[in-house]
């Protein structure tokens, strides 16, 4: 168990969604580290609730604190992630947003790969396929779980191939 994640259970706060904003991009990149990853790609399948929790290079000034309140206000507009499996290894999955509307947006392959962070066992997302933009296309995602139903991660983009995180997500199923 992580020392964030000691810490939470100690003072008796529950990890979800609300405990994870609160924490910084080193925080939950110590909680990110320790998680595991699912025993099964359908371990996910469902609609998850989204919540992007911290970015890696605005620190804590106004910028930070602007990405923050915007991502837990009522006008952000990713909401989360659908997943399906299509056996013990792979699936596929799609965001969903409220862009003009309720929209599903962004679709993604998911399967099991080491971290590009740490070569550890995760659930990757990709989004390299060709029904995206080429900017969605140079997006990596992906999670491991932290309690049970709550998976965190970071996202990355692909610059000169190299996956290069940027902030950090979750995704809860309720």
């Amino acid at each position: 168990m992580s020392a964030i994640a000691h810490e939470l259970e100690v003072t008796s706060r529950p990890l979800d969604l609300v405990a994870l904003r609160s924490m910084s991009f080193a925080e939950l990149d110590e909680l990110y580290r320790a998680g595991r990853r699912p025993n099964s790609i359908a371990d996910l399948d469902g609609d998850a609730i989204g919540a992007m929790l911290a970015w890696r290079s605005p620190g804590s000034g106004p910028l930070a604190w602007l990405l923050r309140t915007w991502s837990t206000s009522s006008l952000f507009p990713w909401q989360g992630k659908t997943f399906k499996s299509h056996s013990e290894e792979d699936g596929e999955g799609i965001n969903r947003v409220t862009v003009f509307g309720k929209r599903r947006w962004f679709p993604f392959k998911t399967r099991f790969e080491p971290s590009f962070l740490d070569g550890k066992p995760t659930f990757r997302l990709d989004y390299s396929g060709p029904a995206n933009p080429p900017f969605i296309r140079s997006i990596v995602d992906e999670v491991r779980e932290v309690a049970p139903r709550l998976w965190l991660g970071p996202a990355a983009l692909l610059v000169k191939g190299r996956p290069r995180p940027i902030l950090y997500f979750a995704v809860s199923l309720q």
